[in-house]
């Protein structure tokens, strides 16, 4: 499959169809690589998180649209919520195509714990994970487990970009591993 792949009415809000561009990744993949951007340091300077870092431990990708909107503030902090439920070893990352600042802004003004990254600079992240709106350029909702060996374990693409995730699903598959 092409990272360009277009999956047409994947996803859709209200009465408006959209394209999803990328591959729709299946457990049992690998997850792709990737660095995003995040304004959480005391100093206030930009700096670039990748999946990595994170290397070892359980990942999981709360993917939304923007934190601007009612149903992805509600859902990042759902997942905040339940951080100490998902037990040690689980990372948590909301990502957007937001910008840092905003994404820093609402998390601090939320009291969020776990770390919200930005896929602005470069749409790179969506395609290698399908979920690359390409009406809107944003993000389709989306929920992504990642287990310590860097492989999917878990992925829920959201068709109604009005509705959240399965969270008892995704929780189900973190407490698999």
């Amino acid at each position: 499959m092409s990272d360009l792949e277009e999956r047409v009415g994947e996803a859709f809000e209200l009465g408006e169809q959209l394209t999803v561009i990328g591959p729709k990744l299946q457990p049992g993949q690998p997850a792709p690589a990737f660095t995003l951007d995040s304004l959480d340091s005391p100093d206030g300077a930009l700096a670039a998180v990748s999946l990595a870092d994170s290397q070892g431990a359980i990942r999981l990708l709360n993917v939304i649209n923007s934190i601007d909107t009612p149903v992805c503030q509600v859902e990042s902090r759902k997942w905040d919520q339940q951080l100490p439920d998902l037990g040690p070893g689980v990372t948590v990352y909301t990502i957007s195509m937001d910008l840092p600042f905003a994404l820093a802004r609402w998390r601090a003004a939320e009291g969020v714990a776990h770390q919200l990254l930005s896929s602005h600079r470069d749409d790179r992240f969506g395609r290698d994970y399908g979920v690359l709106i390409k009406e809107w350029r944003l993000l389709q909702r989306a929920v992504f487990v990642i287990d310590r060996e860097d492989r999917i374990a878990y992925a829920e693409y959201v068709a109604d970009q009005m509705l959240e995730p399965d969270y008892a699903a995704a929780a189900a598959a973190i407490q698999a591993l």
